[in-house]
């Protein structure tokens, strides 16, 4: 679905993007994680014919992203940051006129509008205007929008930044089920890294506009990282003979001991049972399972928080190119 070689863009001094590399298949569901800057949003873009590359090339649903904007265009659907739909507009008219923006004719528009309303929920409030619409709705309404021509891939840029907990657990829902349902490939960047573990199968870490690790989430976090027992003794000495006991990689610093090993959870009553027996019994014990914020840190010494989630340096660049588009 997309495929790209060398796909590289600059800002005048700013390099961007630097030569990405990137394979998507048909139905995946793609995160891309990264600081502010790092190149995601200048990368979707170029994904979806906003800009062009300035060096490389992309191919997305077929098409190469200069040489057949339109047909690109015809077969994604793109959720950027902002919201889509014109406040003072009810949200079935937007719906609807974005699907003859489309080419569809008006009955196929309606129709379309009403299995898009009803799947995200949205019918309570199809028909008032936007201005109205909480913050979660808006965001499902934008969704709604990106797939009034049924698109086969689309792409979703920060969907749910600004959105309270629960607007944001009932959002990844319904990104799931348009895979599910509809075995529509989605790709996504997100700050909340708890969101792209439980959504993405697949985690594409971007920093300094190259990409440095991809993969599932789970084997990220057990390469980069790994689960961890933590224990904590009453004296010093007792942390030294117990570090020289287990079969794992441990650091210890004092009187606390650090585990790292894959399965921590499934092993902590076999390695406590071991101790006791050796009469080396600690006063604290914690298991700490490995998060894609222990990868970000580990990758890019650098913690990619939930607070940091605001909008990208890099999309403010000023280009005429962007301009034109």
């Amino acid at each position: 679905m997309i495929e790209t070689h060398e796909l590289t863009r600059h800002f005048k001094d700013v390099q961007a993007v630097r030569g990405i590399d990137l394979t998507v298949a048909p139905g995946e569901l793609v995160a891309l994680l990264g600081p502010n800057g790092a190149g995601k949003s200048t990368t979707l873009r170029m994904l979806t014919t906003l800009i062009p590359p300035t060096a490389g090339t992309a191919r997305v649903a077929g098409h190469d992203v200069v040489g057949a904007q339109r047909e690109v265009r015809r077969r994604i659907g793109y959720i950027g940051q902002g919201n889509g739909a014109a406040h003072s507009q009810r949200g079935r008219d937007e719906l609807i006129s974005q699907g003859r923006a489309y080419g569809m004719k008006v009955p196929a528009a309606r129709r379309r509008a009403a299995e898009l309303i009803d799947s995200l929920d949205l019918g309570e409030v199809a028909d008032r205007t936007v201005s109205t619409l909480s913050g979660g709705q808006r965001r499902r309404l934008d969704i709604a929008m990106g797939l009034i021509h049924a698109p086969e891939l689309l792409f979703l840029d920060e969907p749910s930044t600004g959105l309270d907990p629960q607007n944001r657990a009932n959002l990844q829902r319904h990104i799931v089920e348009l895979r599910e349902r509809h075995g529509t490939t989605i790709v996504l960047t997100t700050h909340y890294l708890d969101e792209a573990d439980a959504m993405a199968e697949r985690v594409i870490v971007i920093d300094h506009g190259r990409i440095i690790a991809d993969d599932t989430p789970a084997r990220l976090k057990q390469e980069h990282v790994g689960d961890r027992i933590i224990l904590g003794f009453a004296h010093e000495a007792d942390a030294a003979a117990a570090a020289a006991r287990v079969p794992h990689k441990a650091h210890r610093r004092g009187a606390e001991l650090t585990i790292s090993v894959p399965g921590a959870p499934r092993l902590v009553s076999g390695l406590l049972d071991d101790l006791r027996a050796a009469g080396l019994t600690p006063a604290e014990i914690e298991v700490r399972r490995a998060t894609l914020d222990d990868v970000f840190l580990q990758l890019t010494g650098r913690s990619l928080r939930e607070g940091g989630a605001e909008r990208s340096t890099e999309d403010v660049h000023p280009d005429p190119a962007l301009v034109e588009a």
